[in-house]
């Protein structure tokens, strides 16, 4: 049996997208080991660790390629997102925006690592934007042949509806039409061989009403599954909100419990304080899914927002996945995350990349 593709994996966070990777099986063994990562949060470089090899490095990436002691180990994948601010639509009149360049550090170890495939994750905006042509140039130069898609992570039974956008390269011959990958849910209850995409009821109606409001010192899925301090005006707000409704419903049904500066709001991000529906997957969860003045992250019909294991498994993470840090932490090591069943998604296209033309050589 041949042994696993070596994996490195950049801007790694938790390691959702490495998780993916590894969940994927080639046989009775491991498709994919990671061997090398990093990241800039300490906290989320202990997540990693803890749950894959103690091989992802704290720091900068730049800083960490500038080291003389940095030994970029050989690999046949590299995957990861470069953080994706610069990209967002709050940055799209910025002319110059450093972070959007910090995919040439990704596509430096790309080259330093002798990798035969990589997988970047980035936001959609990253799509038809002049720095997904730069990336196209350079990875062209390196040899590659790249093709990009964006993709739904509720395709791939992801109970979320998410999309990201993923440029993949491969000196192996074409990517296409290994990516992108096929879905394996579908839209719709009507959608021929495929299951309908996960719900929110799927992924977390058999939790318990969460008990205190700190990190548990119990076994999972409960460790996660704790409430909040709100407010009596928060709780009134909250009871206010009718099944599937957000603030418009808080507005018609308790006028003096709005702010002033939602009344006013009439366009941009409107559909706030809104309760997920039981019967279709998430909105996207963010880093902070615990307050639900930021988006739709009320539970469907308890008057509370969600939780932090009840957003980790709408991001598909396992409930025996470890995270580490404080509450806020945690939160945005899941917020930020590539779901892992996307990821997975995406590893079955590398594979399939790599055993072609492994097959072909034989």
């Amino acid at each position: 049996m041949p042994a696993p593709y070596t994996l490195i994996d950049l801007f790694a966070g938790a390691g959702g997208m490495t998780l993916g990777f590894t969940l994927l099986k080639n046989g009775r063994r491991r498709a994919f080991q990671p061997i090398w990562a990093s990241d800039f949060n300490r906290h989320a470089v202990a997540t990693y660790n803890a749950n894959f090899g103690d091989h992802c490095r704290h720091g900068d990436i730049v800083d960490l390629l500038d080291d003389p002691a940095t030994q970029i180990p050989s690999a046949d994948v590299v995957i990861g997102g470069p953080p994706c601010q610069g990209f967002s639509l709050l940055n799209r009149n910025r002319r110059v925006d450093p972070r959007k360049q910090l995919w040439r550090p990704f596509m430096d170890i790309v080259r330093r690592s002798g990798a035969r495939v990589f997988a970047m994750e980035n936001v959609r905006q990253l799509l038809g934007s002049e720095e997904l042509e730069e990336i196209r140039e350079v990875a062209e130069d390196q040899g590659f042949q790249v093709t990009d898609a964006l993709l739904c992570a509720a395709d791939y039974g992801v109970p979320q509806e998410r999309y990201r956008a993923f440029v993949v390269g491969s000196r192996l011959g074409p990517p296409s039409p290994a990516f992108p990958p096929m879905p394996s849910h579908g839209k719709s209850a009507d959608t021929g061989p495929l299951p309908p995409w996960r719900t929110v009821h799927d992924a977390i109606a058999d939790l318990p009403t969460p008990v205190g409001t700190t990190l548990h010192d119990l076994p999972a899925p409960l460790d996660l599954h704790f409430g909040r301090s709100p407010t009596e005006k928060s709780r009134l707000r909250y009871r206010a909100v009718p099944p599937g409704g957000n603030r418009f419903d808080l507005q018609r049904n308790a006028p003096d419990l709005t702010p002033d500066c939602w009344i006013r709001k009439k366009t941009g991000g409107t559909d706030l304080f809104g309760r997920l529906w039981w019967d279709r997957p998430s909105v996207t969860i963010r880093t902070e899914f615990f307050k639900p003045e930021k988006g739709r992250y009320l539970h469907p019909d308890q008057h509370r927002p969600i939780t932090h294991r009840e957003a980790a498994r709408l991001q598909s993470f396992p409930d025996d996945f470890i995270f580490k840090g404080n509450k806020s932490e945690i939160a945005r090591q899941i917020g930020n995350a590539v779901p892992p069943l996307l990821g997975r998604a995406v590893a079955q296209s590398v594979l399939d990349i790599l055993q072609a033309a492994d097959s072909s050589r034989r």
